[in-house]
């Protein structure tokens, strides 16, 4: 069984069991959390259903693990013959949630 969910604008695909990271989510480390509005497709072996936009009735829960900061990305600008150089650096915050259930 899989469920394909929406979160902070994007997608995934989720099991049973899987650990995923998502952008930061507002809870606390070790809680659960339910996402039932944001359920678009539930596949249970050979039944799949399709929600538009989402499934009603269908519910995956969360387990938050950990919330961390993801590696650092750089951003350099630069403008020839102008002595312009611009760096910049970024880490997005993360939060790393384990599939506990898939409820249709």
């Amino acid at each position: 069984m899989y469920a394909i969910i929406k979160t902070s604008g994007k997608q995934y695909k989720v099991e049973v069991g899987s650990v995923i990271e998502v952008n930061r989510i507002k809870a606390d480390a070790d809680s659960t959390v339910e996402l039932e509005d944001s359920v678009l497709l539930v596949s249970d072996g050979d039944k799949l259903t399709v929600g538009s936009p989402v499934v009603k009735g269908a519910k995956v829960v969360l387990k938050v693990v950990e919330h961390f900061r993801g590696k650092k990305l750089i951003a350099f600008k630069m403008k020839r013959r102008k002595r312009y150089r611009l760096t910049k650096g970024h880490r997005q915050e993360l939060t790393k949630v384990e599939v506990k259930e898939i409820i249709l």
